[in-house]
């Protein structure tokens, strides 16, 4: 099959899903009063309540959750074939993922800003708010340890992205300042940054900036980023967000568009003919089944527990207006599916394309292919992102630009978006602690800058701390060990955000349907996945089984308290 058809298949399916699926879950579900007063305006504080304009949120929306995950899922989700990772990516985004995003962002605007865990205790009960708090604690902690080492791994082996992506935190505050203190429209500036970023990838390629350079070894540079990466987060996430967080996801998202511009221009250029076959029926020893692991493995790119934290953790608190809310939340996940389509298309026709390179898990590569990447399921997922740096690179090198400098721009947008993701998650973790504190009564936990260190540290930890990889019997971070868990985890959550989005809507007397099926298959998806995941981790390592086996509890007990909220309703009502 030609790449070109695909990528034609998969972004019509999303402008149909915005224009007609998207109006009618708006105007049938999720209707709100456009004149509401919008937690902006209403608790403003100018620090995390921010009014902002719609185009800019959007930006700083789409960039937090277009992090490493639609990247690196549907890269490893390609050992399976093209096929079923594609209709994942297509019907999931229209029908799941965008509905759920929507519906949290909804919610959590008609409530004050309030985190779908707070709303949770309103329409269920204190003990599902303090599960679900517990829940999301955990989650969080294993995106910020994964996405440090993912930023800090690209870091080492793409020196050229240090110098762009550290220069860009100077432009964004830059332009934050301009926009808010000056009160230039907030365009101009954001274009005039992101050319500047891209003389600074020009840069970069000439001048790659490394510790090794120093005299370290590559872990010891690894770690180095790792632990600098985790005090920028810390600082940022106590920032306004008008100061950095705003402005540096604007530019992101000019940067993000023209990158998936340059990706889509190199596919309908080039037109490569995807080499992986549509469903692969033979898999090597050690190799999960595709049903239902395909369903965890492409989280971010199809739906996704963390969205929901962001649209109710920071994106609801500077909605501006609720007629923004449809953009930013169904058109924001919209956007993340094209970005898990243009992986999946580089990992299964892009990759065509590459000479001789290097990959992580087999070192050296004279000629690659699909069948030479995805040989092995333990290459497959030792490869991550690997499958889009080089074959979104040799797309974007059809179209002219010079190898080193599209590999560059490959990571740079990789980094950028994990980037953005790790601050916001930290953000976001801060006020998981503060209303955890509230719920239990621990006012320390109330105090935003005890409530970064203790976001950050136990993240800190999982990415320092090494324990044996059940699959492999080799020692690694507990931090990647730990990864199959965060697709099973982030599923979880998202699965109990539509819980709660249901019940919320079904108490209003609204069809929830739409919302109630999608929540059924993905909570029937993960509890198998995390099941089978749990009884491997039996043998091998019983703090991992310990800890799956205590999100399964919690997860059950929230669906308990779910059922429990529709009996007494009916009871009641």
């Amino acid at each position: 099959m030609n790449s070109a058809l695909l990528a034609v298949i998969g972004l019509s399916t999303f402008y149909l899903g915005y224009r007609f699926y998207s109006s009618w879950i708006s105007n049938k579900i999720y209707k709100t009063d456009p004149d509401l007063k919008v937690p902006a305006h209403e608790l403003r504080d100018n620090v995390d309540f921010v009014p902002t304009k719609k185009h800019i949120l959007f930006g700083h929306h789409f960039t937090s959750i277009a992090g490493a995950a639609p990247i690196v899922g549907p890269c490893v989700a390609a050992y399976w074939g093209w096929l079923p990772a594609c209709l994942w990516i297509i019907l999931g985004t229209v029908f799941m993922g965008a509905v759920h995003d929507f519906g949290a962002l909804v919610v959590s605007v008609r409530e004050k800003g309030r985190s779908i865990a707070d709303v949770s205790s309103k329409i269920m009960s204190d003990n599902a708010r303090i599960m679900f708090l517990l829940f999301v604690l955990m989650l969080v902690w294993l995106v910020l340890a994964v996405f440090a080492m993912v930023i800090a791994d690209l870091f080492v082996v793409v020196p050229s992205a240090v110098l762009p992506i550290n220069i860009e935190i100077i432009l964004a505050i830059g332009v934050g300042w301009l926009i808010y203190k000056k009160g230039v429209d907030a365009l101009g500036p954001s274009l005039v940054a992101l050319l500047l970023l891209y003389f600074f990838i020009w840069v970069g390629t000439k001048t790659p900036l490394s510790f090794e350079s120093l005299g370290m070894s590559r872990a010891e540079a690894s770690t180095t980023w790792v632990v600098l990466l985790f005090t920028y987060s810390a600082i940022a996430s106590l920032l306004p967000v008008w100061f950095l967080l705003q402005p540096r996801d604007y530019i992101n998202s000019h940067q993000l568009l023209v990158g998936l511009g340059l990706l889509y221009a190199g596919i309908f250029y080039a037109r490569p003919l995807i080499e992986a076959p549509a469903v692969r029926l033979a898999v090597d020893h050690g190799a999960p089944s595709m049903i239902p692991l395909l369903f965890v493995t492409i989280a971010c790119g199809a739906i996704s527990g963390f969205h929901g934290l962001v649209a109710s953790g920071t994106t609801s608190k500077q909605v501006n207006r609720v007629n923004d809310i449809r953009l930013i939340g169904y058109g924001g996940m919209l956007g993340e599916g094209t970005l898990a389509l243009a992986s999946m298309i580089a990992a299964v026709a892009g990759i065509s394309l590459v000479a001789a390179c290097t990959l992580p898990s087999q070192g050296q590569v004279e000629n690659l292919s699909w069948a030479v990447y995805y040989d092995s399921w333990a290459h497959a997922s030792g490869n991550k992102a690997s499958a889009f740096v080089l074959g979104g690179g040799a797309l974007i090198q059809e179209l002219g630009v010079p190898a080193e400098l599209a590999k560059t721009l490959m990571a740079v947008l990789v980094i950028s978006f994990a980037a953005t993701t790790l601050d916001t998650a930290t953000r976001i973790q801060r006020f998981v602690l503060s209303e955890l504190g509230s719920a239990v009564n621990i006012k320390l936990l109330t105090n935003r800058y005890i409530a970064t260190a203790v976001a950050v540290l136990p993240a800190l930890a999982l990415t320092l701390w090494n324990v044996n990889d059940p699959s492999t019997g080799a020692a690694r971070q507990a931090g990647w060990v730990l990864w199959p868990i965060f697709g099973a985890s982030n599923q979880m959550l998202a699965g109990l955000t539509l819980m709660v989005v249901t019940l919320y809507f079904w108490q209003l007397k609204r069809p929830v349907l739409p919302v109630l099926i999608p929540m059924i298959f993905v909570m029937t998806a993960t509890l198998v996945s995390i099941v089978i995941k749990t009884t491997d981790f039996f043998a091998n390592n019983w703090l991992l089984f310990g800890l799956n086996l205590f999100l399964i509890v919690l997860f059950v007990w929230m669906i308990y308290e779910g059922v429990q909220t529709v009996t007494r309703s009916r009871v009641t009502g």
